[in-house]
C-alpha cells in the first residue's frame, strides 16, 4: 500500500467528516482512481460510510461519468433504491466494466429490498 496515499485519503476524510469541505470529498471521490487498489478500497469505505454525505459528491461523478464502476458500487452499498433508474440505463452502457457494475447494483438492491427487516 502506498502509505503516504492513505494518509492522504485519511485526511480527506477526517476533514470531509469534520466540516463537510466538498473539496476534502472530491479528493476522495478522486481517490477511487488511483493506481493502488488498496487506496481504492479505502476511499470506497469513506464514501460508504459517509452516506448521505457521499451522495451529492457520488450524484456529481455520476454525472461526469468520473470512475463510474466504482461510483455504481458505492452506490449500491448505500442502498438508496432511486438509483435504479440510473442504473438500468446505465446496465446497456457501452463500456462492459460500467455495465456490469450497473447490473451488479441493480441485484444489490433488490436484495436490500427483498430481505426481510431486522427486527
Amino acid at each position: 500500500m502506498d502509505v503516504a496515499g492513505a494518509v492522504r485519503v485519511y485526511g480527506y476524510n477526517a476533514l470531509w467528516r469534520a466540516t463537510g469541505a466538498r473539496r476534502a470529498g472530491r479528493a476522495l471521490i478522486n481517490a477511487l482512481g488511483a493506481p493502488d487498489e488498496e487506496l481504492q478500497v479505502l476511499a470506497g469505505i469513506f464514501l460508504v460510510r459517509g452516506a448521505d454525505k457521499a451522495e451529492p459528491l457520488l450524484e456529481e461523478a455520476l454525472a461526469r461519468r468520473k470512475h463510474l464502476p466504482e461510483v455504481i458500487t458505492i452506490l449500491a452499498d448505500i442502498g438508496n433504491p432511486k438509483y435504479k433508474p440510473e442504473f438500468r440505463r446505465l446496465a446497456d452502457d457501452a463500456d462492459p466494466a460500467v455495465a456490469d457494475a450497473a447490473r451488479d447494483a441493480l441485484r444489490v438492491l433488490e436484495a436490500r429490498q427483498e430481505a426481510p427487516a431486522s427486527s
